[in-house]
């Protein structure tokens, strides 16, 4: 597929995810459950939901929990209240989970050491959480699934590498293999196992096969992958006979962001990736179709779907990818990796149509296809926890599942979870942001710090992006008359011509004459300087203004979150808000610094923080409207943790600086708004970093999130009006 071509489906998959048809019905998430949910109260240890499945009648979710060493349940009878129904340990790892009948079977990493795999096939009953019995497998085990009519189970023994020896290349023995067990009413038979040897099969170390994944369809053929062995392997489950076998191949990637560089440019090329595919899962008895997570030497980005023959009926290249990039979820940290990595999925039929959901690991994106029979049809990428590893249809129910494996909770971070979807009218929620493609390609954008409004229409605001793209520092035109909102310009900061490198930009104000006013937050470690930087229209920096020593003399990397003006002409007065408190500010008080370009004047008054429990209390916006200064004050929580997420605003007349280095006035202020509501809405879990506030000309105020470029976050942005009603 040539270039241009690949930009023309761009556009139309872009149409598709921003305003699907009148008469379709859309995914939209419900709910969010934080699998530490399950452990006892008072309990802190890391949990990790990565493969998910549901009881037969799609009431309970069982998930594998390796890090707890448990398999967890939720109750979902009311999907949009997810309930804990606590936890099953094992002395063992859980890989994966499968349910059948009353009961749920856990394939359980027993190994002492990558030499010596050891595992196990445990039986659990649903209702009393009790384990009925456990089988030998005879190695380390990865995927389980069950054939259709639930006569057998085919459990992956993957037996896997260690990527630190040799630099993780094959061999490295024991072989791995599939192992088939026979099931009655849900109960496998542990003197029926069969293992089915892999070896001499894939042309890549093939006298040690790694199984990934299994798929059974319905005729109870296994579908495999093998993905450092870059191999797919077919197996009748009956008579437990390998019945073909293909290599997954490799793919030629155009129009993708591989360096990881601080900036987001997506004009590379790649060619001859292997896909080494993790999830497989078959679309009909005769086409699969396969996530090129890629693990040793590949990882083209995307999928694949073959006929049985191991024909390339459709491949996705980069057309996944960039359209991840056009919501704001490329991970620039990966470029150079594997991307956004796909890696989990799951295919189903609902109202009879058939979907599959495509899992990317560090977008923390599903994309949601429609099964064509030919070139499948991108409906939807729906926003998830971070790092998506497992996913369960309940088409019974009309609802999709994930398991987001990633727990950050050791560093304040977000916690992993369960989300869950429903197939309903109306339209998406997610995103609530897209960019519009520039010059005929994707406009990369991410790590949202900062918000202004156009002085002369209405809808329009421009947003800056912060030290998370060093290299690329930006200046965003966002159109919030549409819906979603659209990015639909960007102009680069630049100094002399070239990038203005290393600049933290967090907030950003019109200067009157057609150009913009950033306030740069410094940080000593990463050499970025506290500063003030007056750009034209074309983000050409005209004018750099350093902090004076007797400010500079409390200095800590907090600094600038913000930057407004007041006044004009001679009177012009730009006010910035420092973060958190400096070496010589009060407990709970930090400063609103001010400065007058025509007589270059600084001064500053003291601003009252909030309490907090726990976290600290920081500003991170400020923006001036009418007779009044409003001011983003948060936490730095997220979850159920979040408390603090509000806007108030301090009246002009107490904003009267006092001079540097003396006594400082401290404002009054008045609460405006609670965001939590807002950050609530998309059911996912409270975003900590709301970080742009912003009137447009016509008074209609809005706010964004900041994603952190998508680095240990979900890489969800919301953007959305806030309604001041009321507000005098």
């Amino acid at each position: 597929m040539t270039f241009s071509i690949r930009v023309a489906l761009a556009a139309a998959l872009l149409t598709s995810v921003a305003l699907p048809a009148a008469a379709e019905q859309v995914f939209n998430r419900i709910a969010s459950f934080p699998v530490a949910g399950n452990l006892p109260t008072g309990e802190k240890k890391e949990t990790s939901a990565e493969i998910v499945t549901a009881s037969e009648d799609g009431m309970t979710l069982i998930y594998s929990d390796s890090p707890l060493g448990a398999i967890g349940f939720i109750d979902i009878k009311d999907p949009k209240a997810p309930k804990a129904l606590g936890a099953v340990t094992f002395k063992g790892e859980p890989t994966s989970v499968a349910a059948v009948g009353a009961k749920a079977l856990a394939a359980v990493n027993t190994s002492e050491n990558r030499q010596s795999p050891t595992g196990m096939l445990a039986v659990v009953d649903i209702a009393s959480k009790k384990v009925d019995l456990t089988c030998d497998l005879g190695g380390q085990p990865d995927s389980i699934a069950v054939s259709k009519d639930k006569t057998f189970a085919a459990i992956a023994i993957e037996n896997e590498r260690d990527e630190d020896v040799n630099d993780g290349a094959l061999p490295q023995m024991p072989a791995g293999d599939l192992v088939i067990v026979s099931l009655k009413d849900g109960t496998p038979d542990c003197a029926l196992i069969k293992h089915i040897s892999l070896t001499g099969l894939a042309a890549i170390g093939g006298e040690d096969p790694e199984p990934e994944f299994v798929a059974i369809n319905d005729n109870g053929e296994i579908a495999l992958t093998m993905q450092e062995n870059n191999e797919i392997v077919l197996i009748d489950g009956k008579t437990a006979k390998v019945i073909g076998h293909f290599p997954a191949g490799k793919a030629d990637l155009e129009g993708i962001d591989n360096k990881t560089d601080g900036q987001l440019s997506f004009t590379g090329k790649a060619s001859g990736v292997l896909r080494e595919p993790d999830a497989i899962k078959w679309l009909d008895n005769d086409r699969i179709v396969i996530a090129n997570e890629g693990d040793w030497k590949g990882g083209s980005r995307g999928f694949t779907i073959f006929d049985r023959s191991g024909k390339v009926l459709y491949e996705s290249g980069a057309s996944l990818e960039r359209e991840v990039a056009r919501l704001g979820h490329f991970p620039e940290k990966r470029a150079r990796s594997k991307g956004i990595e796909v890696e989990g999925m799951e295919a189903a039929t609902f109202n009879g149509q058939k979907y599959f959901f495509l899992l990317a690991e560090r977008a923390s994106v599903v994309a949601v296809y429609k099964d064509t029979g030919a070139e499948p049809q991108l409906m939807q990428i729906l926003p998830s926890g971070v790092s998506p590893e497992g996913a369960v249809a309940i088409p019974s129910r009309n609802l999709l599942i994930t398991a987001n494996e990633a727990d950050l909770g050791k560093d304040g971070g977000p916690r992993s979870h369960v989300m869950i979807y429903a197939l309903e009218d109306g339209k998406p929620n997610y995103p609530k942001l897209v960019s519009k493609d520039l010059d005929g390609n994707v406009l990369g954008w991410g790590a949202l710090s900062g918000l202004v409004g156009d002085a002369e229409k209405d809808g329009i605001l421009y947003a800056v992006s912060d030290s998370f793209y060093s290299m690329q520092p930006s200046i965003f035109t966002i159109d919030a008359t549409k819906s979603p909102a659209e990015i639909t310009n960007v102009v680069r900061i630049t100094r002399n011509g070239q990038p203005a490198q290393k600049l933290d930009i967090e907030g950003i104000a019109l200067d009157g004459k057609g150009g913009f006013w950033l306030a740069s937050e410094g940080d000593s470690a990463k050499l970025v300087g506290h500063g003030l930087y007056n750009v034209s229209a074309k983000g050409e920096i005209k004018t750099e203004i350093g902090l004076p020593s007797e400010l500079l003399a409390g200095e800590t990397r907090y600094g600038f979150e913000g930057v407004t003006t007041t006044g004009s002409g001679d009177d012009l007065t730009l006010w910035m808000a420092i973060q958190r408190e400096w070496k010589d500010d009060p407990k709970g008080q930090v400063k609103l610094v001010s400065y007058k370009p025509k007589s270059k004047e600084w001064g500053a008054v003291r601003y009252p923080l909030e309490k907090s429990e726990s976290g600290w209390v920081g500003l991170s916006e400020i923006t001036a409207r009418g007779d009044h200064v409003y001011l983003i004050e948060r936490d730095n929580l997220v979850g159920d943790a979040a408390k603090l997420k509000k806007l108030y605003r301090v009246a002009l007349s107490e904003m009267k600086p006092g001079k540097l280095g003396g006594d400082l006035p401290l404002v009054k202020k008045e609460e405006v708004h609670d965001f939590l509501p807002e950050l609530k809405a998309s059911n996912g879990y409270v975003l900590d970093k709301l970080e742009g506030f912003a009137f447009d000309k016509s008074g209609k105020a809005f706010a964004v999130t900041d994603n952190d470029g998508v680095d240990d976050s979900s890489g969800e942005t919301l953007f959305f009006a806030v309604d001041l009603k009321g507000t005098n």
